[in-house]
């Protein structure tokens, strides 16, 4: 079924007391930020992680997740809030610090294969093995329309709201805000990753190279089909350069004191950079969606 609205506003309901209300900042005259990175867990993922376990029935081997790192800590944090037992996959590019999050959350922890597909392909097996509830990164219809709420907040947190920017992996965020917004959407994305680019282009998934700053958290290598399927309307897709990337993740830190990894600092490269530029007259928010990062790399 192609993910609606109501299926958002569904989601809301069914997580509503279980996540965070992030934040905005005005960053500029019509420029608002969305400070995901302050949910639990560090991203907005948790919001998927919530509405997939409960709409599920919850089996007694527990969930299992492949990961670059931000939706294995969101289905860690749930797992554990909700009593039950969490094994994520993740492969080797994932960051230091989200391994050691995701074991401070109790969670089971695999470090398998080169790219996160790879990390998918382990689980899947080990699911089948164990009945385990598989809690997909961000091609199913749960996830995604949990991952859509935060377009709800944005809507009654920023008045006269035209855009969201959003960056994007395997579109389980950019799918879940294109369902539940009615404005325009912006989906950003490293040059060295361009997912949802040449999915767009193609107008179906399609396999791409992943490398960069990214490959941890942005690290899909081809685009969900549920998010391409409400990505093909109102849609404006952008790459900017590691370059960019690793700009506005210090730019964040220097300007706003917001602490982001280079992921969830790719959105507002789009900006920084001018490859992507608001209407005049228009207001925009930008998501900056995760924090999982080292402190220390930050200045």
């Amino acid at each position: 079924m192609t993910l609606t609205r109501d299926d958002v506003i569904e989601a809301a309901s069914v997580i509503g007391g279980r996540v965070r209300r992030t934040p905005v900042v005005e960053a500029a005259p019509g420029v608002w930020l969305k400070l995901e990175c302050l949910q639990h867990a560090g991203s907005f993922k948790v919001r998927g992680a919530f509405n997939r376990m409960l709409s599920a029935d919850l089996p007694a081997a527990g969930v299992i997740a492949a990961s670059g790192g931000n939706h294995g800590l969101a289905v860690a944090h749930a797992a554990r809030a909700l009593g039950i037992r969490a094994e994520i996959f993740v492969p080797e590019v994932c960051a230091p610090v989200k391994i050691a999050g995701l074991r401070a959350l109790g969670a089971e922890v695999v470090v398998t294969g080169a790219i996160y597909a790879d990390a998918l392909g382990a689980s899947r097996k080990r699911a089948a093995e164990t009945g385990a509830l598989e809690l997909h990164a961000y091609d199913q219809h749960e996830v995604v329309a949990g991952q859509g709420t935060l377009a709800l907040e944005l809507e009654e947190q920023v008045p006269g709201l035209d855009t969201i920017v959003v960056a994007a992996g395997g579109g389980g965020l950019s799918g879940g805000v294109r369902a539940a917004f009615g404005g325009e959407v912006v989906v950003v994305e490293p040059e060295l990753i361009p997912t949802i680019h040449e999915a767009l282009a193609a107008r179906e998934p399609v396999q791409v190279n992943v490398s960069g700053l990214g490959a941890d958290a942005l690290g899909a290598s081809r685009a969900g089909q549920i998010a391409l399927d409400v990505l093909q309307d109102r849609v404006t897709s952008v790459l900017v350069s590691d370059e960019a990337i690793a700009e506005a993740r210090r730019t964040l830190w220097r300007d706003h004191r917001v602490a982001a990894e280079h992921a969830g600092a790719a959105a507002y490269a789009a900006l920084l950079s001018g490859r992507w530029t608001p209407p005049p007259g228009s207001t925009t928010a930008i998501v900056v969606c995760g924090s999982n990062t080292d402190p220390a790399t930050l200045a």
